[in-house]
């Protein structure tokens, strides 16, 4: 049986309905019922349930986006930062095997040789580079939090998009807004990453860190082609003309944009599709909210 926090997220969902699917066993905690944010609860629960391998989806991103953290920086320091910490004590009291869902948005740019960034990089994007959004500096503690976390998977997302319309979809954050800011990033289709990581756990591939995301990047203006391409959306779109005007117009604080090197998880036998095969995958087979 599979325990999974934070199962009413975005993410969260999106490993329920694979779970669902594919009939394997899960129970996902309410903090309603339980509140797996406290130690002793969650050493109470991980007793009574006796998962085989726990997957933590839970974390604080901010709602519309992550200039919300700023406002909130309590519970995102939470969610982010003291939350994996409990959760590590909790599996390694337990000997229980675990999946954290980190985030790549504690680097920005491409690393000083032009390659994406690997899984020992540093943050550069992160409160030890005072650079950085709040969100993506609370990623990045939370990440140093689980260094030395026992039989644990550090599984980094990217800009989750997918090919249903929903306010957390890339996809739909582009239709919307009014205007955009161009930028190259490395991103994730949800349901390739959550069956790419579960499948860390089920072929055993060593415990550490991966970077999730569909294999090379895409630039903001080769997504809206395809989304023009395949009717998606056909309205005229419009760019902010530099970094410094979206901060000025648009943005409470600084975003992430990235290249991130998959080479590790590839190695192990898992790969997720060209990112630009994905996401015109995704449109060919949009599906709007009801």
């Amino acid at each position: 049986m599979i325990l999974l926090l934070g199962g009413t997220g975005y993410v969260g969902q999106a490993y329920q309905a694979m779970f669902r699917q594919r009939g394997i066993p899960f129970q996902v905690v309410s903090r309603k019922d339980t509140d797996y944010t406290r130690l002793d609860a969650l050493r109470e629960l991980l007793a009574q349930t006796k998962p085989e391998f726990l997957i933590n989806a839970a974390g604080y991103s901010g709602k519309p986006n992550v200039d919300a953290c700023e406002l909130h920086k309590a519970e995102c320091l939470f969610g982010n930062a003291v939350l994996p910490g409990i959760v590590k004590q909790a599996c390694a009291e337990a000997g229980l095997p675990w999946g954290h869902v980190s985030s790549g948005c504690i680097y920005s740019g491409r690393r000083p040789d032009g390659g994406g960034f690997r899984e020992d990089d540093k943050p550069n994007f992160s409160f030890r580079t005072d650079n950085c959004s709040f969100y993506s500096g609370t990623k990045a503690l939370g990440e140093e939090v689980l260094t030395d976390a026992p039989q644990c998977f550090l599984w980094r997302l990217r800009i989750p998009f997918d090919n249903h319309e929903n306010p957390r979809n890339y996809i739909t954050k582009l239709v919307r807004y009014q205007r955009l800011l161009e930028a190259e990033n490395s991103i994730s289709n949800l349901h390739e990453f959550c069956a790419a990581t579960f499948a860390c756990w089920e072929k055993r591939v060593p415990f550490g860190t991966y970077n999730v995301t569909n294999h090379g990047s895409i630039f903001t203006h080769e997504v809206v082609d395809l989304i023009i391409k395949t009717g998606v959306c056909r309205k005229d779109y419009v760019f902010f003309k530099s970094d410094d005007e979206f901060m000025r117009l648009a943005a409470k604080t600084p975003r992430s944009n990235c290249v991130m090197d998959t080479t590790k998880l590839e190695s192990t036998g898992i790969r997720l599709l060209d990112v630009h095969e994905a996401v015109e995958q995704a449109l060919r087979n949009w599906q709007p909210a009801s």
